[in-house]
C-alpha cells in the first residue's frame, strides 16, 4: 500500500528548512533541526527527502525562482557532486535575466529618461523583493562555503552591478542622467539603497511600519530623482587622479617701453649708500 503524505506538507517542510538553513548555514544545519523547527519526528522528513543534501538542493531549487514547477518524484535522491552549485547557477541566471535593463543597454537614447530609470529600477527592487528568502539562505551559507560565495558574490554580484554601471555611463554620456563622480560607486548605491528597503528592513524593529509598496515607491522616487540631470548644475568633478593641477600664477610682465633705470650712486634698495673715496 503506498504511503500518503498529507497535502502541503512538502512546502511546510521546505519553509522551515528555508528559516533553519538560512539561521544556521548548510554546514550547521542537521535534518533533526528542520524536524524540531516543524514539530515533527526526522522520520517523517526522510519520506520526503533523501538527506541534508537533497533538501538543500530542494530548496534551493524553489525558493530563488518562484514560478510555479511540478512537484518532484519523493523521496527526492541526493544530489551528485556539483548539482545543486550547477542548479544555483542556472537559477540566478534566469533571475537576474533583467529584460529591461538588457533592453535599455541597446538603446542609444531614451525616449523619456526619467520613465526608463523608472523601468530599470522597478525591475531591480522586483527582483531583489522576489527573491529575498532564497538570497538570504544563500549568503548565510556562502560563509561557510567558498563555493557558493564564489558564485553568489563573484559571478552573480559582481556582474549585476557591472550591467548597472555601464547602463549610468551611457546615459551620463547621453546627457540623459546627471554627471557622477564615480559611476561603479553609484551604481553600488542604488543596489545596496534597494537592497535594504526591499530586504533589510524587515530585520529592523524600527522600519516595521514601513510596507512593501511605501518602500518601493519611496526607493525610486528617491534615487530617479538623484539621478536625472539638475537644470542649471555644473556637472560633477571627475576622480582625484583626473582632475588636471591647478595653473600656476605668474608675475604680470612689465609693459613694454617703460625700463626702471637706477641713477649712478642711488642706494640699492636694503643696501646703505656707499661713501666717495
Amino acid at each position: 500500500m503506498a504511503r500518503t503524505r498529507p497535502p502541503g506538507r512538502l512546502d511546510e517542510i521546505l519553509d522551515c528548512a528555508a528559516r533553519v538553513f538560512t539561521a544556521k548555514g548548510y554546514r550547521r544545519t542537521q535534518m533533526a533541526d528542520v524536524a524540531r523547527e516543524m514539530g515533527v519526528s526526522p522520520g517523517t522528513l526522510y519520506g520526503y527527502v533523501a538527506g541534508k543534501e537533497a533538501l538543500f538542493h530542494l530548496v534551493i531549487d524553489r525558493t530563488i525562482a518562484t514560478d510555479a514547477r511540478e512537484l518532484p518524484a519523493l523521496p527526492v535522491p541526493t544530489p551528485a557532486p556539483g548539482q545543486t552549485l550547477a542548479r544555483l547557477r542556472e537559477r540566478l541566471a534566469d533571475e537576474t535575466r533583467l529584460p529591461r535593463l538588457a533592453a535599455a543597454l541597446r538603446r542609444a537614447r531614451p525616449g523619456d529618461a526619467r520613465a526608463e530609470l523608472e523601468e530599470v529600477l522597478g525591475e531591480l527592487y522586483d527582483l531583489i523583493e522576489r527573491t529575498r528568502r532564497g538570497t538570504a539562505l544563500i549568503e548565510r551559507s556562502a560563509l561557510d562555503e567558498p563555493e557558493l560565495a564564489a558564485l553568489f558574490y563573484v559571478e552573480v554580484r559582481r556582474d549585476l552591478i557591472a550591467r548597472l554601471t555601464r547602463f549610468l555611463e551611457r546615459r551620463i554620456r547621453s546627457s540623459h542622467v546627471r554627471a557622477l563622480p564615480d559611476p561603479p560607486t553609484a551604481a553600488r548605491l542604488v543596489l545596496e539603497t534597494i537592497t535594504w528597503l526591499a530586504r533589510h528592513r524587515l530585520r529592523d524593529a524600527d522600519a516595521a511600519d514601513i510596507d512593501d509598496p511605501r518602500a518601493r515607491t519611496t526607493a525610486l522616487d528617491f534615487l530617479v530623482a538623484g539621478l536625472l540631470p539638475r537644470a542649471g548644475a555644473r556637472p560633477a568633478p571627475g576622480p582625484a587622479h583626473t582632475r588636471r593641477p591647478p595653473r600656476s600664477r605668474r608675475p604680470a610682465a612689465r609693459p613694454p617701453g617703460r625700463r626702471v633705470r637706477r641713477r649712478r650712486g642711488a642706494a640699492v634698495r636694503g643696501r646703505p649708500e656707499r661713501s666717495a673715496r
